[in-house]
Parts: structure tokens; C-alpha cells; sequence
């Protein structure tokens, strides 16, 4: 059985120089699309990622970025589809006053542990979350928790290119 990394971009999508785009055209990953990017609603997300999912069978790893982590959270809490495992990028903290409110139903964030291994990765300057509700995300999902320092919300803006750190984690998630 073959394993498929699916990518889940957040709030916008991720960009030509993200590095989640850069891992799909370099190892050939798949990306769960969206149809609306920038006006999410949580269950419509929740839907598309049960169908992506669900299409690509039982040896699935996700890869979510910001509103994704979000996105995951609340489609574990509702699915019958077993996967491998997930890494979470710098969970956006969809309960702070000031998210964005073109994204509806997403709070508040779901804190129960996930039924499948997790490792989640957070910078300590994110403007998104602080490093405290990283911590508290994680051990709530049963997640080990990565911090890979001040590397702001850990997209474009970042300069990562591929991000060979990222992708080892993957590999110690797979492994």
C-alpha cells in the first residue's frame, strides 16, 4: 500500500514560494483544494478534506499549515477515516479576538487528543498564536511539540525555501 502526503494550505492558500508548494512539486505531493480560499467556512473545509481523504485510502499523511491545523482538529473529531499521522505548521489560534472574520465556524479550536500520531511545529514570535497556545494545542491533541525558534508564522514570509528541517520532521513522523 502506497503512502500519499496530502498538503493542507490555510487562510489564502499557500503561494508559489511556500514551502508546502515547493514540497508538492519537488516530491510530488498533493494538495487538498479549497474552493473558496479566501472566505473559509470550517465546514465546508472539514467536507473537502473528508473527500480528499477518503480518495486517496488509508495510508494518508497530512500536512496542514495556519487554519488548516484548525481544519484538521475539527474534521478528527468527526471522521471514520483512519490516517498515518499529521504535521501541523504553526496552528493559527482561530479563539483570539482579532481572526480574521472571513473565516467562519472555526471556533472554538477543538482540544481533543487526535486519533492518530502528531507532531506539531511552532515558531515563538508567530503573530498568529502565541508560543503558549502552541503548548496548550499540543498537548491537548497528544502532540509532540517542535520549537523551531523565531521563524514568524512559518510560510513565504519565512524565506524557508524547501524547508529541509520540515521535511525531516515529516520523515520522524513517518518513521
Amino acid at each position: 500500500m502506497s503512502l500519499t502526503i496530502l498538503t493542507v494550505p490555510g487562510l489564502g492558500s499557500s503561494g508559489p514560494e511556500h514551502w508546502q508548494t515547493r514540497w508538492e512539486q519537488h516530491y510530488g505531493y498533493r494538495r487538498v483544494e479549497q474552493r473558496e480560499w479566501d472566505s473559509p467556512v470550517c465546514s465546508k473545509w472539514v467536507a473537502a478534506l473528508e473527500a480528499a481523504v477518503t480518495a486517496a485510502g488509508p495510508a494518508v499523511v497530512l500536512v496542514g499549515h495556519s487554519l488548516a491545523c484548525a481544519t484538521i482538529a475539527h474534521w478528527a473529531s468527526t471522521t471514520r477515516c483512519p490516517i498515518r499521522g499529521a504535521l501541523l505548521v504553526a496552528p493559527a489560534d482561530v479563539d483570539r479576538p482579532d481572526f480574521p472574520s472571513e473565516a467562519t465556524g472555526f471556533a472554538p479550536m477543538p482540544l481533543n487528543e487526535l486519533p492518530f500520531p502528531s507532531i506539531v511545529v511552532a515558531s515563538t514570535d508567530d503573530a498568529y498564536a502565541t508560543w503558549e497556545r502552541a503548548e496548550q494545542f499540543a498537548r491537548a491533541w497528544g502532540s509532540r511539540l517542535v520549537n523551531v525558534g523565531a521563524l514568524g508564522h512559518i510560510n513565504s514570509a519565512s524565506g524557508l525555501g524547501l524547508w529541509p528541517a520540515g521535511h525531516r520532521l515529516l520523515q520522524e513522523l513517518l518513521g
